[in-house]
């Protein structure tokens, strides 16, 4: 298993990260499987993709070079930079990271992705940077950039919930939760990344960031010795029932009893997130989501907490139980 150790300071001083880029990478490795991670992902998909393999059509070295970088053991490094720590920026500055690789880099990442083997047209190729920055360009311009706004919502409610289960439980706990089956908190200072058998990895100091993002995949990436300031990312798939736009189908007994709308607030709290965030989700007006919260919280099937500026609110034991009960009958 691949796994890094994490030194105090650097476990102590990690922080989550929104990333445009991360989120094109994501949405380029979901068009080049052709398949939806999700349910929330199919229509996004049937609308995007036969406009994606038209560009790619047009464009046969870069769908070689897309076959090249994207593997299901190791993404180019070049397509994946790790974002800046100091906060979020924008897409066209995060790909100038991807415009400033050389060609020989990219030649030499490629053949770690294609397991040593790139084909001629790339190796000879001195366009490769510059081609994989306008690809992702086009990919964010045309599938992300248009509901970015709501996707954007959905990494801040995630971030919102991981870091309320942080401040309760703590660093090992919302690590665990991270990447279910890839992920997990193995003690002694030593978190496994990934299942597959690479070497371990010391990040000892500089920053720690978890980058989320809404199609179901994620790597790990760092920056090269030598940087101005090491700075080593985990990009996880959030929530599935955050990132599903469809929403949780709500069971007809629940419905019945609750009234659906109110019922679906109800099955979106699994995860802490604030009356804002329910509205963004929902599509409900904050009016009618404040009142759906006053009624479950008064009839002790949610409650709430402040984490920082926001209140949150989510299951408790008997809301929980409530939702499992109906979702196996």
């Amino acid at each position: 298993m691949g796994w890094w150790r994490l030194g105090a300071d650097t476990l102590a001083g990690g922080r989550f990260v929104i990333s445009p880029l991360a989120e094109t990478v994501a949405s380029l490795q979901t068009l080049h499987a052709g398949r939806a991670g999700h349910p929330g992902e199919r229509e996004w998909l049937a609308d995007r993709l036969p406009a994606y393999r038209a560009r790619l059509a047009a464009e046969p070295l870069d769908a070689l070079l897309v076959r090249s970088a994207i593997s299901p053991t190791w993404n180019a490094d070049f397509m994946t930079p790790t974002p800046w720590g100091d906060g979020e920026r924008g897409f066209e500055e995060e790909v100038e990271a991807v415009r400033a690789t050389t060609p020989e880099a990219a030649v030499a990442d490629l053949a770690v992705s294609a397991g040593g083997r790139v084909p001629e047209p790339l190796r000879s190729a001195r366009d490769l940077p510059e081609r994989l920055a306008a690809l992702l360009t086009w990919v964010w311009r045309e599938t992300v950039l248009p509901e970015w706004p709501r996707r954007r919502r959905v990494l801040e409610a995630d971030v919102t919930a991981r870091t309320a289960r942080l401040a309760r439980d703590g660093w090992a706990a919302a690590l665990d939760e991270l990447c279910p089956g890839r992920m997990r908190w193995l003690g002694n200072g030593r978190l496994q990344v990934n299942p597959r058998d690479y070497p371990p990895r010391s990040v000892d100091g500089g920053r720690l960031l978890l980058v989320p993002v809404t199609p179901v995949t994620g790597w790990v990436s760092w920056e090269a010795p030598g940087e101005a300031e090491e700075r080593s990312a985990i990009v996880y798939a959030c929530s599935g029932v955050l990132a599903d736009r469809s929403g949780p189908v709500v069971p007809q007994a629940l419905g019945a009893l609750l009234g659906p709308a109110r019922a679906g607030v109800l099955l979106r709290l699994e995860f802490p997130l604030s009356t804002s965030q329910l509205v963004a989700l929902t599509g409900q007006g904050l009016g009618s989501v404040g009142r759906h919260l006053k009624v479950l919280h008064d009839a002790g099937l949610v409650r709430r907490r402040r984490a920082g500026r926001s209140v949150l609110y989510d299951w408790t034991e008997a809301g929980a139980v409530l939702v499992r009960a109906q979702a196996r009958s």
